[in-house]
């Protein structure tokens, strides 16, 4: 097992080293970046790992489907604020709120599907990976930047 965290380890910094040194953030390096990051911090077993990754594949592309629609929507109302009646700017929020609900509801079956697969502690330390997850890019992103410490 440790031989898996020092693998892991030198995958993430190897792709992170890579990820930031292009001008133009890839997605499939992301995805590979935070698949190495989350499979460090939960530290799966191989039959939790069996049933995690098909759960959170699945979660996370119908998360990206409600966020497609979800941006395609905002892009089409904010190029022209000025122009958007009352009306309008209503049903914009209706669906912003619409989206969020889903998005919630995603999260909310997720969780619960992924409780009863492996355990709540494992759950848990998912939801603090994540967020870790994106620190760490923002982090990355600022150091590229040359923004220094934040």
């Amino acid at each position: 097992m440790n031989k898996l965290k020092t693998v892991v380890g030198m995958l993430l910094l190897l792709t992170s080293t890579t990820f930031y040194a292009q001008r133009k953030p890839d997605r499939e390096k992301i995805k590979a970046l935070k698949i190495a990051y989350i499979t460090e911090k939960l530290d799966l077993s191989s039959k939790e790992a069996e049933v995690f990754w098909p759960l959170y594949n699945t979660y996370e592309e119908a998360l990206n489907t409600v966020r497609k629609k979800e941006r395609s929507q905002r892009m089409q109302k904010e190029e022209d604020m000025a122009a958007v009646s009352d009306t309008e700017a209503k049903e914009y929020i209706r669906l912003a709120l619409q989206y969020k609900e889903e998005k919630h509801r995603l999260e909310t079956n997720f969780l619960k599907k992924l409780t009863k697969e492996i355990s709540a502690k494992k759950t848990m330390l998912l939801m603090k990976a994540e967020q870790g997850f994106k620190r760490h890019l923002i982090k990355q992103y600022h150091k590229k930047r040359g923004e220094g410490h934040r």
